[in-house]
């Protein structure tokens, strides 16, 4: 019993002469810090991996190297231009004018410079307002929502013209901004706006991203590669769900990450440090007690720390690994079918190669693929940026498993190797996309004649339909185009590429003005309008809408029809019907936003059309047979045994 009195003593007596008192001290005198191997600032800048003003500090090209001037103003220098710039993002770098010393209300539009290269390029992000333009058909009504401001930093109103980049109507990646030249335009202005947010900022942000060729090693463990939006065939590393950090095995990497209400701990050793550090501080402070108090003091210290020590920990504390199960769950109730491995995609895409990219829009690629047992994918890759649009494509995902169509291509998978930038494989055809046989771009593809053209539009507008009239609440798909239209053997429909996610998913609007410049809202029914018109004419030109329906207007549209139709060389009724999806292709541009047609109708018209085709009675399939069945557009839709909604 003495003994155990007297333990505590002889312990405190060998703290006092051990090397733990020095530490003790040491560690009063410098707490410990974790920084990157390069900490270094410039005015009130913090710079991040990959960027660097010291050649020795570790990078993954000179092009990510920064200058700082007066010890306050970093500069980016591309070419012989130098950039001010004035923030960092985790995906690009938002620069000032080069050359400009004050701010302007409106730029030169050759006064940027830079269009892209290996490691930059103009991000999506960047919302414009041009200034004295002569053509309006390229201003949108968005930017009347968004708070811009001018040069004092307070807000002037929207400018009299706005374009967000992310539109792609008229401007697209790899253009400067002198492409608004077209438009008549003499100036023109740059904010950026980060997405969920409502304010812009002045500057024009650059994505950053690793040339692919020279990316070998680039990314640490549990990093996944993330491909760039707006730097061709460039990428960046991304963290796995349960770690954080920058990525990059030269930067920060990827450390276990432990969350607790909003605030990032990193790694589970340093709790463990942290949870010892509270036993050494405990000791330290009965080593005092001792010298100052006196033995009863000690005896209760050392209750204490027993008593801590055995403290279990909060149940509640943040784990992964249970995290990452949870997201499992949720991605497994969302895609209701396989859950494929990421490198078995990775595999099947060839490291989800350029070459193998069908379709892309702001924020996601479909690439074709074939899987181990020869089955024929395509891999949507989504990137999001947050848990709200997470939620977002779970619910999407959910939904669309649940419809099976013979005009929609079927959800095969979910891949949740990284949580946020899930992966949904469809099935895919191997006869290609409605864009790949429009341009015969793609091996092997053939021309498609007019029949053939009118019996896609049916199938494409019957589907549509059925997903906007008949599944509640309503699916619609947000960005139709001939790219995310796969063709299965007998050239009929399977439509992919579904958006999945936007800031009105629950809705069919997108605002935008018409040719006229009047404001609408884009809808499925507008971009069908636009792909009913690309069949006509063959061509994907952006400013494809408007030379059409000036054409058209002026009773000239066989000279934009496409020339593999030998237009002249039809019967008169087939020229007849070319011009009746023509104008129906007008009545989508102008009016499909407003609600003045919805997608019922334009199906029932082309329908209607394709039924009464003089020489495609023979050449029917049994699709449209069973389609042309019911009088009824949603009976003809919906009552096909092949048309089922799994609740």
């Amino acid at each position: 019993m003495l003994a155990l009195l007297f333990a505590p003593l002889f312990l405190l007596t060998w703290l006092h002469q051990s090397p733990i008192s020095h530490c003790l001290q040491e560690t009063q005198q410098h707490p410990q810090k974790l920084i990157s191997q390069c900490d270094e600032r410039c005015g009130k800048l913090r710079i991040p991996f990959p960027f660097h003003l010291n050649t020795s500090c570790a990078s993954v090209s000179n092009a990510f190297r920064l200058s700082c001037s007066n010890s306050t103003t970093l500069y980016l220098d591309i070419d012989s231009l130098s950039y001010k710039v004035l923030e960092f993002f985790s995906d690009g770098i938002l620069v000032d004018f080069p050359g400009s010393s004050t701010c302007r209300q409106y730029n030169d539009l050759n006064s940027f410079g830079l269009a892209g290269n290996d490691c930059f390029g103009i991000s999506v992000d960047n919302v414009i307002g041009l200034y004295d333009c002569e053509d309006s058909s390229l201003c949108k009504a968005d930017c009347e929502t968004i708070d811009l401001p001018g040069c004092d930093g307070s807000g002037s109103g929207p400018p009299a013209c706005c374009y967000p980049l992310s539109d792609h109507s008229s401007w697209d990646f790899g253009d400067g901004f002198s492409v608004f030249s077209k438009f008549g335009c003499r100036g023109f202005s740059s904010w950026v706006v980060s997405r969920g947010t409502n304010t812009g900022k002045r500057g024009v942000k650059l994505e950053w991203a690793v040339p692919k060729n020279s990316s070998k090693g680039v990314c640490g463990d549990k990093a996944d590669i993330v491909n760039a939006t707006a730097v061709d065939g460039g990428i960046r590393c991304k963290c796995q769900d349960g770690f954080v950090g920058d990525g990059y095995a030269s930067g920060e990497g990827c450390m276990k990450s432990s969350i607790k209400d909003g605030e990032d701990a990193r790694g589970g050793d340093r709790d463990a440090k942290k949870h010892r550090g509270k036993m050494v501080t405990i000791l330290a402070g009965v080593y005092l007690e001792f010298r100052v108090v006196g033995p009863i003091f000690i005896i209760a210290s050392l209750i204490a720390l027993f008593c801590l020590l055995k403290r279990p920990v909060k149940a509640d504390m943040y784990d992964p690994d249970h995290a990452h199960l949870h997201s499992t769950i949720s991605f497994r109730k969302a895609c209701r079918t396989r859950l494929f491995n990421y490198h078995e995609l990775e595999n099947a895409t060839r490291g989800f190669d350029g070459d193998q990219k069908l379709a892309s829009s702001n924020n996601s690629t479909i690439y074709a693929g074939v899987l181990g047992d020869d089955t024929h994918i395509a891999v949507h890759k989504v990137e999001c940026r947050d848990e709200r649009e997470l939620t977002q494509v779970l619910s999407r995902v959910e939904v669309l498993s649940a419809v099976l169509h013979r005009n929609m291509a079927r959800v095969l998978g979910c891949c949740i190797n990284s949580v946020y930038s899930p992966l949904v494989v469809y099935e895919y055809p191997a006869n290609g996309t409605l864009e790949e046989h429009l341009h015969q771009s793609g091996e092997q593809k053939v021309g498609l004649d007019w029949y053939k053209r009118l019996r896609i539009s049916a199938e494409t507008a019957g589907v549509l339909a059925f997903l906007q009239y008949e599944i509640i609440p309503p699916v619609f798909h947000h960005d139709l185009k001939s790219g995310n239209i796969f063709l299965d053997a007998d050239l009929s429909v399977k439509v992919a590429g579904f958006k999945l996610f936007t800031t009105s998913l629950g809705n069919d609007t997108h605002s935008y003005s018409n040719h006229e410049g009047s404001r609408i809202h884009q809808s499925d029914v507008y971009n069908f309008g636009v792909l009913l018109l690309e069949l006509i004419t063959g061509s994907k030109n952006k400013e494809l809408p408007a030379v059409a329906l000036k054409k058209i207007r002026s009773g000239k549209l066989e000279e934009i029809v496409d020339p593999g139709l030998h237009y002249h060389e039809q019967p008169p009724f087939r020229r007849d019907q070319i011009q009746v999806i023509a104008d129906l292709a007008t009545r989508c541009l102008l009016f499909g936003g407003d609600g003045k047609i919805g997608m019922v109708e334009v199906a029932r018209e082309l329908i209607h059309i394709a039924k009464e085709s003089i020489d495609g009675s023979s050449k029917r399939g049994r699709g449209l047979e069973e389609t042309f069945s019911n009088s009824s557009l949603l009976q003809m839709i919906s009552m096909s045994p092949d048309s089922i909604y799994v609740p």
